[in-house]
């Protein structure tokens, strides 16, 4: 689609478990994108939160309807960016794998695992065009520390500055023998989600980061009740109020147009020569490749 300047973001916001809307935003309007791998998981909602533009789109969609290896990610990622969105803020609900991240918590991870095993389209570039970008940090440096800095300020809750994700297939939960696993493999939390958002986050030249709120301690826990469907929700309610006063925090204080590495990755990433690449190629990629395209294409 081809958006004007009331159809433009800033800020991109992926809402998880229990965040399926912000009441802050101001000056809504609900737009449906189309893209070239298919629809979003709803229509975009954009509006103004502390000053900024931004596009919000709930993961699951509305009323929690897809699954987590259904989650279109790539179209979700896709829709973003076309409406000129540079940054993502993702937020997730989390199981602990350390008796320290108690549920309540919220934690920015700076590391990422990725155990799913289906294909959930891990990658833009499919055909045509080969891309490996570097994903040694799969979060953007400067977005976490903003995250971190505004969870501090904006909650009482306990904040961790630091974690390793864990990202399982899902839907059902972690068995015993599995949860004891991942924690003898060092991973600190536990979800089903961030890939491949940031996988794609990253092909897409978006900063991303991740704002965890942990709900349970998975089922490994001694004397803690085995993690439940309804627990999580009962204390992810708790927790999504935390979760909006960080993004509202974070949005006052944010640079509208940051200059950040994340945003120019494709420039030594790129394995093709895009000088002869098909024009239907070009049209698919554009988005995504303008930038780097030949004139003329």
């Amino acid at each position: 689609m081809t958006s004007g300047p009331e159809q433009q973001a800033e800020v991109g916001i992926i809402g998880g478990s229990g965040i399926y809307a912000l009441d802050a935003l101001t000056d809504v309007r609900r737009v449906r994108v189309a893209t070239p791998y298919g629809d979003p998981s709803g229509e975009l909602v954009l509006g103004e939160l502390s000053g900024t533009r931004v596009a919000f789109v709930p993961r699951h969609g509305e009323g929690h309807h897809i699954l987590p290896s259904r989650i279109p990610a790539r179209a979700n990622i896709h829709a973003l960016k076309s409406l000129g969105v540079r940054q993502i803020l993702a937020v997730s609900a989390v199981g602990s794998l350390r008796e320290d991240y108690a549920p309540g918590d919220l934690v920015v991870p700076d590391q990422l695992v990725d155990r799913t095993r289906v294909d959930r389209g891990s990658t833009f570039f499919d055909e045509d065009v080969v891309v490996h970008v570097a994903f040694a940090e799969p979060y953007c440096g400067r977005l976490r520390q903003s995250l971190v800095e505004a969870a501090g300020r904006a909650t009482t809750a306990k904040v961790h500055e630091s974690g390793t994700y864990c990202c399982m297939e899902g839907p059902q939960f972690s068995t015993r023998a599995e949860s004891e696993l991942h924690r003898r493999l060092g991973f600190d939390l536990i979800g089903m989600t961030a890939i491949p958002e940031a996988k794609l986050a990253r092909e897409a030249e978006l900063c991303y980061a991740s704002l965890c709120l942990v709900t349970d301690y998975d089922c490994w826990f001694d004397g803690h009740d085995d993690v439940t469907a309804h627990a999580v929700v009962e204390v992810m309610r708790r927790n999504s109020e935390a979760a909006k006063a960080t993004l509202t925090t974070l949005l006052a204080k944010q640079q509208p147009d940051p200059d950040c590495a994340c945003q120019n990755v494709l420039a030594s990433s790129i394995n093709t020569s895009l000088e002869n690449l098909p024009a239907r190629a070009a049209e698919r990629y554009r988005v995504l490749l303008g930038k780097y395209l030949p004139s003329g294409h």
